[in-house]
């Protein structure tokens, strides 16, 4: 989860969130580069007298600043393109889970399961434990097994929603009368919180998301549990 004055993205907990990470670092750099250079420009042009006031055009800087800035496009647009893709493709997931948006919280079905599905309210401050974070808190967690591809169908039932988890690299619109589909990993087990990031409503801010990654052998124990009672 995100940390008080937190400056940069929370830690990766998926291989997507990781190239997102590389991504960011990678793209940060050039502009840090394109900054430098920039400055530079603008203190040589003050600090120095200027010559040949009267040239009508220079071939060699236009060809320069045109072809320099076509190499850094496509230096930021190939692996940007490679993650793009890498997060549309979804092969034969291992569990698949609808989760549905509603004013104000979500449900989840389990769509391998035919009996398992809740809803997921947040819990309200005053009936929070020790330890436990507010306004990101649920009564009952999206159980999930780790290392596993983990497929979310992810729709809504009154006006739109976005099921977002930074830590796992994932935000997916939550559209009435649509169907919108990701995937994710969990790389190691722990909980994982998110929230709707779509104003939805007087209470957006109160319909947060809880993933717990646990290791196969809890997660089963965990299901059996739930369609029991």
């Amino acid at each position: 989860m995100a940390h008080p004055s937190q400056l940069g993205f929370q830690d990766a907990a998926s291989p997507i969130m990781e190239e997102l990470l590389h991504f960011h670092d990678h793209t940060l750099m050039v502009v840090f580069l394109i900054s430098t250079l920039v400055l530079y420009t603008i203190t040589i042009m003050m600090s120095t007298k200027l010559t040949n006031t009267n040239s009508m055009d220079a071939q060699e800087v236009e060809m320069i600043w045109t072809i320099l800035p076509a190499i850094i496009m496509i230096v930021i647009a190939l692996p940007s393109l490679r993650i793009l893709y890498l997060m549309d493709e979804i092969s034969d997931p291992h569990l698949t889970i609808k989760s549905i948006g509603h004013q104000w919280y979500w449900s989840y079905e389990f769509t391998d399961y035919d009996a398992l599905s809740f809803d997921s309210y947040m819990i309200p401050t005053k009936d929070l434990q020790p330890g436990q974070f507010r306004l990101l808190e649920v009564d009952n967690r999206m159980v999930v097994p780790t290392e596993s591809p983990i497929r979310m169908l992810i729709t809504a039932e009154d006006v739109l929603h976005s099921w977002t988890v930074p830590s796992l690299g994932v935000k997916t619109d939550a559209i009435p009368g649509r169907l919108n589909q990701t995937t994710f990993i969990t790389t190691r087990p722990g909980v994982y919180y998110g929230q709707c990031s779509e104003i939805c409503g007087a209470n957006h801010s109160f319909m947060p998301i809880v993933i717990e990654a646990t290791p196969l052998t809890n997660f089963e124990n965990w299901s059996t549990l739930m369609l029991k009672s």
